[in-house]
């Protein structure tokens, strides 16, 4: 696989990674007082990480995100552990790193666009 494709996915790996990240969540806000409700989070970008930090090729459709409870945020006296304030700030992250990875994947296949006008 060339550099450029390997680059491309793995900027769509990041994306499907934060698409599944925003609908934990919301997920999670939507139960903020549901009693007894557990926060889910993602993991990907520490997947991400092990992986290319191996030796040999990376194979980034089989870096799948995860979706897992942490299981130790403080606990409301309902049960619940999500907290709006830190979901609130999930999301502007969330919404950061998705706009990155959509802007490099854009100027990667813009760039690819101009090198192939210039054989023409």
């Amino acid at each position: 696989m060339s550099k450029t494709s390997n680059i491309a996915d793995l900027l769509e790996a990041g994306i499907r990674a934060e698409s599944l990240r925003q609908k934990a969540i919301a997920n999670n806000v939507a139960n903020l007082t549901t009693a007894g409700y557990r926060r889910f989070d993602v993991k990907f970008e520490e997947l991400l990480a092990k992986a290319t930090d191996s030796s040999g090729r990376v194979d980034l459709g089989k870096i799948e995100p995860q979706v897992y409870q942490s299981g130790d945020t403080p606990v409301k006296s309902n049960g619940n552990d999500v907290s709006l304030e830190g979901e609130v700030g999930q999301i502007v992250k969330n919404a950061l790193r998705q706009k990155a990875y959509l802007r490099l994947l854009k100027k990667k296949y813009t760039q690819l666009e101009m090198a192939i006008r210039t054989r023409e």
